[in-house]
C-alpha cells in the first residue's frame, strides 16, 4: 500500500513561520504531480500550491512570496515552508500527489495525506 503522511503544523503567532511535510511512503510506486491544499472551517478546500512533473511551483496568489513548496523525489517527500504567517493561513492543510502502484494500477491515481491543523493566533 501507498500512503501520504504529514507532520508538521501548530499553533503559531502571526507573523511567525512553520514548516509542513509530506511523505509518500509504501515500495514499488512513482509519484507524478504533488500539491498543498487547505481548508479552513465553514469554506471551500483551496489550492496553496503545486509542484508539476518537470518541477515549476505554482502558488495562491494569497500565499505567493510567503510561502515555498520544495520537492525531494529521492526520497519521495513534499515540504511547505510558511513565513510571515496571518491569520487567514488557518486552516487544516492537506498534501496530495498523482501515484501510480507498479504491477497494481495502469494509471495514476489521486491520494491525500491525513492533514495537518495549522493555527495562526495571537
Amino acid at each position: 500500500q501507498v500512503q501520504l503522511v504529514q507532520s508538521g503544523g501548530g499553533l503559531v503567532q502571526p507573523g511567525g513561520s512553520l514548516r509542513l511535510s509530506c511523505v509518500a511512503s509504501g515500495s514499488a510506486f512513482s509519484v507524478g504531480a504533488m500539491a498543498w491544499y487547505r481548508q479552513a472551517p465553514g469554506k471551500q478546500r483551496e489550492l496553496v500550491a503545486n509542484i508539476t512533473s518537470a518541477g515549476r511551483n505554482n502558488y495562491a496568489d494569497s500565499v505567493q512570496g510567503r510561502f515555498t513548496m520544495s520537492r525531494d523525489n529521492a526520497e519521495n517527500t513534499l515540504s511547505l515552508q510558511m513565513n510571515s504567517l496571518k491569520p487567514e493561513d488557518t486552516a487544516v492543510y492537506y498534501c496530495s500527489a498523482w501515484i501510480k502502484r507498479f504491477y497494481t494500477d495502469i494509471g495514476y491515481k489521486y491520494y491525500w495525506g491525513q492533514g495537518t491543523q495549522v493555527t495562526v493566533s495571537s
